[in-house]
């Protein structure tokens, strides 16, 4: 396989379950490889591989065999060869191992006749420098080696020289250790011979139905003549409320799993609109955690209040029989209403797969938290994406991604960035 001389290239790295990557995939992008610690993080992005490599040759019917519990997942990957799935390095970037992280890429590289890496994307785990975090470690993450990773980001930039980079991560780095860590994140991609600048963008101007914050440095080298790109805002998006997302899938009972189902109505504009669920979609992942009497006793309260009053209660107005944590003042904001009639939900975040007090689903017949697949569609991922592992690690997936719909404008524009030269 060799890549036209056209085709562009990236590199992941700390690449979760592949937001960044489907958007830069359906920009035309070619992956040299990903490199991602987790598990099942790195099953989804085999699984994904498998659903282009099968679009592309026209059999997207073994895919949804596969969604559809017909076959197994090693049927499925037996259908791509592994110079495909070998794309997917599931390993921890760490000062020991990153030479031979580094050799394994160049060798990927040569079996595809790749010459060059184009773009580097990625953003090291974000929760050393998430304002939540901080709050919680009594020494301000000073000690927390996740700090650091940023270094070692930078040595892939050193050895494979990207024209750009891309790096993802949450406002709370620029306030981290009271600026001290951006300058020093700064200091180091210029030192590595890359001119950098930055913006906080919101996935909500970029289609998504969600109040979502984030970084996003871009770099490239200094040599080049480029300018951060203008991103245009999605006001499409201001026609349609949250309830978008709800209203074609079926009631669940807390702890019921529709690991495959039926969709109860045809997908709204909103969905059509941004590719969320096509016509030959089937229904996947609209599993639900299981809730305690007294949680679910709470959810009807907020759900409530937010309904009749447009209003969030605080924790102290619950009744007493109700409260469980002693520490009122930190626990005030615990619980939230992913309200439909809003025009974007609360950050979908990773802390989703050990709870899901802060994503109460609407409907007070259902008194839930939000299923996988729905917690899926706020974070613009398509019908046709599925998460590998159990239910906490897939709502973990799903907190810690970039959206698609945001990842791939973003690729459209450094692929603009790029072709400009």
């Amino acid at each position: 396989m060799r890549v036209n001389s056209k085709q562009l290239t990236y590199l992941e790295l700390f690449a979760g379950a592949g937001g960044l990557a489907e958007g830069f995939s359906s920009a035309g992008f070619t992956p040299v490889a990903y490199v991602e610690m987790d598990r099942y993080a790195s099953l989804t992005l085999k699984t994904r591989i498998v659903y282009h490599y099968l679009v592309k040759k026209g059999k997207a019917g073994i895919y949804t065999k596969y969604l559809q519990k017909k076959i197994s997942r090693e049927e499925l990957y037996g259908m791509v060869p592994n110079i495909e799935l070998n794309t997917v390095i599931n390993e921890e970037i760490s000062e020991e191992n990153i030479y031979y992280l580094i050799g394994v890429i160049q060798n990927k590289m040569k079996q595809k006749k790749i010459e060059n890496v184009d773009v580097i994307v990625g953003g090291p785990p974000c929760q050393a420098y998430s304002l939540i975090g901080r709050a919680r470690d009594p020494y301000r993450m000073k000690n927390d080696r996740r700090n650091y990773l940023y270094q070692l980001y930078v040595k892939f930039l050193e050895v494979f020289k990207p024209k750009v980079f891309v790096f993802e991560n949450v406002p709370g780095l620029l306030s981290a250790g009271n600026g001290k860590l951006w300058e020093d994140v700064q200091r180091y991609f210029k030192e590595a011979g890359f001119k950098i600048e930055y913006k906080i963008l919101n996935a909500y101007d970029f289609g998504v139905l969600q109040n979502r914050k984030r970084i996003i440095v871009i770099g490239w080298r200094i040599e080049l003549n480029l300018e951060y790109p203008e991103f245009e805002k999605d006001s499409y998006v201001e026609k349609f409320n949250v309830k978008e997302v709800f209203k074609d899938l079926p009631p669940l009972k807390p702890g019921e799993k529709m690991y495959t189902g039926e969709y109860i109505g045809e997908p709204s504009e909103y969905l059509k609109y941004y590719g969320i669920r096509n016509n030959d979609d089937i229904l996947t992942l609209h599993i639900a955690r299981n809730h305690n009497e007294r949680d679910r006793r709470i959810y009807k309260l907020y759900i409530e209040a937010w309904m009749k009053e447009k209003r969030r209660p605080e924790y102290n107005e619950l009744p007493e029989e109700l409260k469980t944590h002693r520490n009122r003042k930190a626990f005030k904001d615990r619980f939230k209403v992913v309200a439909p009639d809003l025009p974007y939900s609360q950050t979908i975040v990773a802390h989703l797969g050990k709870d899901g007090h802060y994503f109460i689903h609407p409907d007070i017949n259902q008194l839930r938290s939000i299923s996988v697949r729905e917690a899926a569609r706020l974070q613009s991922f398509p019908d046709n994406f599925y998460f590998e592992g159990p239910m906490t690690a897939m709502f973990r997936q799903i907190g810690n991604a970039v959206p698609p719909l945001m990842a791939q404008k973003i690729a459209e524009k450094i692929k603009e960035m790029i072709n400009a030269l």
